[in-house]
């Protein structure tokens, strides 16, 4: 708004100097803030939507198992790369993110923190390699096989017509997608007994009051928290995770 003002100023629209609000301008308390609380899954629940049909086959299982298990944003799962994976090293490069069929870099500084890969994850991630026929390193971890693997799946038709229409089925109601599995990941590092600033880091938030190092070692900290979470995750039904 306020570069569309100058362009009316310039060309004469209106007064140069005029402001249009004068001093009309009224501050709203709270007005940034969310009026919608993000909702956390049980693993239990998680389970249970695991189960459902829509998400039982491949590659959507792996899909929401890496969520879960990764807590990445899913603009960031979906924009993986086999390549941005270190099988020996077990982490995970976020280098890229796919909003609305657009990459783009990822949301912050902060956000391209490299991710722990516990075992039990990347075990299931390469079987999904073997079986997957985009499974080159410069293809998608989840390539779309309608779109020749060129582009990966988009986000938004998995949880409209998969995640969402699942979790009704078993009884979770309305509001279940990506982000719920990463405010369930944030939870369960909760439920660790993870440090905050642990948390912090495996979540890659930026916050104003610290000052976050990103692209360092992935410390023994991190990896003990994520392995927590992934052993939650998986061990309680590893027959259904598969």
């Amino acid at each position: 708004m306020h570069i569309m003002y100058d362009c009316a100023m310039r060309w004469g629209f209106v007064p140069i100097g005029t402001n249009p609000f004068g001093n009309r301008l009224i501050r709203i308390d709270d007005a940034s803030k969310c009026l919608k609380k993000g909702r956390s899954l049980t693993v239990e629940q998680f389970h249970q939507l695991l189960r459902h049909k829509l998400l039982a086959k491949e590659p959507f299982q792996t899909m929401v198992i890496a969520a879960i298990c990764l807590g990445l944003r899913c603009s960031e799962l979906f924009a993986l790369k086999w390549s941005d994976i270190e099988w020996d090293n077990l982490a995970i490069n976020i280098r890229r993110g796919f909003v609305r069929g657009e990459f783009d870099r990822p949301k912050s500084d902060s956000s391209e923190a490299p991710v722990p890969l516990a075992a039990q994850l990347a075990e299931i991630l390469w079987h999904w390699g073997l079986q997957s026929p985009f499974n080159q390193p410069d293809d998608f971890v989840f390539a779309n096989p309608l779109k020749a693997g060129k582009v990966p799946y988009a986000p938004e038709g998995i949880q409209k017509n998969r995640i969402a229409p699942a979790a009704k089925d078993v009884g979770l109601g309305d509001g279940i997608g990506w982000h719920t599995f990463r405010h369930t990941y944030r939870t369960l590092l909760d439920e660790t007994g993870a440090p905050l600033t642990v948390q912090q880091k495996l979540m890659r938030h930026a916050d104003a009051r610290m000052t976050l190092k990103y692209g360092e070692a992935l410390d023994d900290s991190k990896r003990k928290a994520n392995k927590k979470v992934v052993t939650l995750v998986l061990t309680k039904s590893k027959k259904g995770a598969r």
